[in-house]
Formats: structure tokens, C-alpha cells, sequence
């Protein structure tokens, strides 16, 4: 399974157009959370999307919303999309388990996309947002509802996924100085997601 965690960029490179229209003509189950991660943000607050796709429907609404977004995503044909669709804001090609970008942000979203990493790679991730929040920064991500790895499919193609145990994220997050706000494993209201809602003690 560790090697399939190499073809996740080239996957969504392949499949950018193919996963952006799907992504737009489905119903957006998971409005409920970002709805709330824009509420608690100040106005204007910039926010940083590692895994930002297409931009469409998630960066689309923020920026709507009156935030200023710096996105980062190793398909650069995705990355083409956004900055098609939202001038205006960063669009930036890259890895964001190193993301190519200097600075601090409000918020951080981290939306389907930390959890195609490795464990180790999820790990190390917590150092990154670390580095891009400032004091009382807002942190979300999903994950597995448990500890596992596990191997979907899109068009044909096998697309990992893979988790820590809750406990271990509730850890690393105390590590970085974010205290959970809110938690909420398989909720229906964002189409069977684990949510992890996180604010920056410092």
C-alpha cells in the first residue's frame, strides 16, 4: 500500500478535469463545516488550502465569503482551474507537504486531501500547519474515522486513504498548540466525514 501513496499526484494530474467536473455536479454534503470554518474566522482573514483541487466549490466560497486564499496543489492543471475561476487570490503549484509559500495565515483547510498520506507523512504534516498558523489560527482537516489504511477507486484507477487513531491526532494537534473545538467522526452533514475543528492556543 506505501508505494500507492507516490501515485496520488500524478493520479489527480491525470484525472484533474475528469475529478473536477464530478466534483462540481455533486451535491456539496460538507457545506455544513466549511460554513463553519468561515465563522470562525475575522473578516477578511487569509486562509491557507493545501490540496486545494479545482478551487471549486470550497476556495470559490471562501473567497465569496470576503477571504483572502492561498492555494496549494501539486496538479498543475488543477491549479490552472483556480486561478481561471478566482483572480484575485495565490495560486501555487506544489507539494503541500512542503508547501512552496512563506508566511502565517487565520485559517488553515486541509480538505481531502492530508488523507491520502502516510502515516508518517500525516505526522509531519502537523509541523506545517504549525509553521502557517498564527496566534488563534483555525485549523480543519478530515481523516479516518480510525487507525487503517484502506484503497479506494477512481475511474479505474486505486486512490489510497489512510488514518491515525483518533487519540494520535487529538496528540498531535495539543503538540502544535491547537486545541480541538470540535470533533465529529462519519457525521452525515459532511457526507460521512471525520471532521477534526481546531484553534491555536499561541
Amino acid at each position: 500500500m506505501a508505494d500507492l501513496s507516490d501515485c496520488v499526484i500524478p493520479h489527480y494530474e491525470r484525472h484533474a478535469h475528469a475529478w473536477d467536473a464530478d466534483r462540481r455536479r455533486s451535491v456539496w454534503n460538507d457545506k455544513p463545516w466549511r460554513d463553519r470554518f468561515v465563522a470562525a474566522l475575522p473578516t477578511g482573514a487569509s486562509v491557507l488550502d493545501p490540496g486545494c483541487g479545482s478551487g471549486a466549490p470550497v476556495a470559490l466560497n471562501m473567497a465569496v465569503c470576503g477571504l483572502a486564499v492561498t492555494g496549494v496543489d501539486a496538479s498543475p492543471s488543477l491549479i490552472s482551474l483556480c486561478r481561471q475561476r478566482t483572480r484575485g487570490h495565490q495560486w501555487v503549484v506544489g507539494d503541500m507537504r512542503s508547501p512552496p509559500i512563506r508566511g502565517r495565515f487565520d485559517g488553515v483547510l486541509a480538505w481531502d486531501s492530508f488523507f491520502h498520506f502516510t502515516p508518517g507523512d500525516q505526522r509531519r504534516m502537523f509541523q506545517v500547519f504549525a509553521e502557517h498558523g498564527r496566534r488563534q489560527s483555525i485549523l480543519m482537516f478530515n481523516a479516518g474515522p480510525a487507525h487503517g489504511e484502506a484503497i479506494g477507486n477512481y475511474r479505474g484507477d486505486p486512490l489510497r486513504h489512510a488514518s491515525l487513531d483518533p487519540a494520535e491526532y487529538g496528540s498531535l494537534l495539543d503538540g502544535i498548540g491547537f486545541d480541538v473545538v470540535a470533533h465529529a467522526v462519519e457525521d452525515r452533514e459532511a457526507g460521512g466525514r471525520t471532521v477534526w475543528l481546531a484553534r491555536s492556543r499561541a
